[in-house]
């Protein structure tokens, strides 16, 4: 991918002295950056980069951004070590402890050396090393993104190399971490969302990079109201009643089944509605199976409205579900960021969730929205809001500029050249 984007494009959006610096430090980035992910579609890594990487090359910077392969174990794999990362019980509970593994030796070396019991690792050592052989990473700057590709790093000539992790690594299971720390350790630096997920165990450099929303794009531009109307009608919303909304994969971190008792519990008091809309990304195998159990929960009440893109929902689509809601749910067990906070944030609506990840840099309780630990608390949460509209939109107003000033892609463009600029500076961590 090598389309290009102006930055000024955004100069309504925050201003022009922004982009100025924005142009003054691209000037002396030179060589080549990549990036490397799992999938060009679905989850805020993909979305992130549709943006970031043409807005790179219209900066003059080369950018390229090249997805991994795998087959259906491999991402199964993966997805159990995300889990796992997470506070999740690995799947590979006869794994032995180990110490850490030489990262220079080949993938049979590896495999005798960490002395595994199952073939988890395996699988995952054997995808990386087709990719690494397969791949030409021959970036001056290259992001690797999050585990999937992590071990690529044992093919690395020159250049420097950044893991850039999107998830909760805060207290992860520790066979996998330690599993996956002989190789990011690797890395010339690592980046994270927020200073709790940054791992003081790696030994090198470490950044704060939170991740953002673009605001010009179909997901987060103004719609009319017959857009948004239009779209309602299409999937057979009703536009009588107050509506409440979560937007996410289906992904049992998202923890829907609680959104939906909250919902419950508050339409015992008002009359309302429920939204719940996503997707399955190509990487994650489990998505269908907790659609399944969603749907079992729901048991034919007529104001939940689950909706599964497929074939995906358009940018417009998910945009209109935001801006039609009156509240917008994140309730995540857990959360590597959650942008889809800052997309309800951008649209000037109150936000419910955890105190997880990065919702909490995102929802500021009491200002932007609620932060909540219980069902019980989301539900008198939700019936505050619907009650009181002028709070809604209080809150949705300061959740809106609260975004502009933090969470907008020209910050993270910003971040990441002071990044480059950066890696030849002290160890550390460093915040950009």
């Amino acid at each position: 991918m090598n389309d290009k984007r102006s930055i000024w494009d955004y100069e309504e959006v925050i201003g022009r002295r922004p982009l100025e610096y924005l142009e003054l430090l691209s000037e002396n980035i030179t060589g080549k950056v990549q990036h490397v992910n799992a999938t060009y579609t679905g989850g805020g890594v993909a979305e992130i980069l549709s943006s970031l990487v043409p807005l790179f090359n219209g900066l003059g910077i080369e950018t390229e951004w090249d997805v991994i392969r795998g087959d259906e174990m491999f991402f199964s794999v993966t997805k159990s070590f995300h889990n796992a990362l997470h506070g999740s019980i690995c799947d590979a509970t006869d794994v032995r402890t180990y110490e850490q593994p030489d990262t220079s030796g080949g993938l049979e070396s590896q495999i005798n050396e960490l002395n595994l019991k199952t073939d988890m690792f395996e699988t995952y050592l054997h995808w990386n090393e087709i990719n690494a052989d397969e791949m030409d990473v021959d970036g001056d700057f290259v992001f690797m993104h999050d585990p999937q590709p992590a071990a690529m790093i044992r093919a690395k000539e020159n250049g420097n190399w950044i893991w850039r992790c999107h998830i909760d690594v805060s207290d992860p299971d520790i066979y996998v971490w330690n599993f996956l720390r002989g190789f990011i350790s690797g890395y010339d630096a690592s980046v994270f969302s927020t200073p709790l997920f940054a791992r003081p165990d790696l030994g090198n450099k470490r950044f704060l990079v939170p991740p953002s929303i673009d605001p010009l794009s179909d997901k987060n531009v103004e719609l009319l109201q017959s857009e948004i109307d239009a779209v309602l009608d299409r999937y057979g919303i009703s536009t009588d009643k107050p509506t409440i909304t979560q937007i996410s994969r289906f992904d049992r971190l998202k923890n829907l089944p609680e959104t939906i008792d909250a919902y419950k519990m508050a339409k015992k008091q008002i009359d309302c509605q429920l939204i719940l809309a996503g997707g399955v990304a190509s990487d994650d195998p489990e998505g269908m199976g907790v659609y399944q159990e969603i749907m079992e929960k729901v048991d034919g009440d007529e104001d939940i409205n689950v909706l599964i893109g497929s074939p995906p929902f358009t940018e417009i689509e998910i945009n209109a579900f935001q801006r039609a809601s009156d509240v917008i749910m994140q309730k995540s067990v857990k959360e590597g960021f959650g942008l889809v906070v800052s997309e309800g944030l951008w649209k000037g609506k109150p936000v419910i969730g955890s105190a997880t990840g990065g919702i909490p840099l995102q929802v500021l309780d009491g200002v932007t929205g609620y932060l909540v630990d219980s069902v019980e608390e989301a539900a008198h949460r939700i019936i505050g809001l619907l009650r009181n509209p002028k709070l809604a939109q209080r809150l949705g107003e300061n959740g809106r500029e609260h975004v502009r000033n933090n969470f907008l892609i020209t910050r993270q463009i910003k971040d990441y050249l002071l990044l480059m600029l950066s890696l030849e500076g002290p160890s550390g961590i460093a915040r950009s």
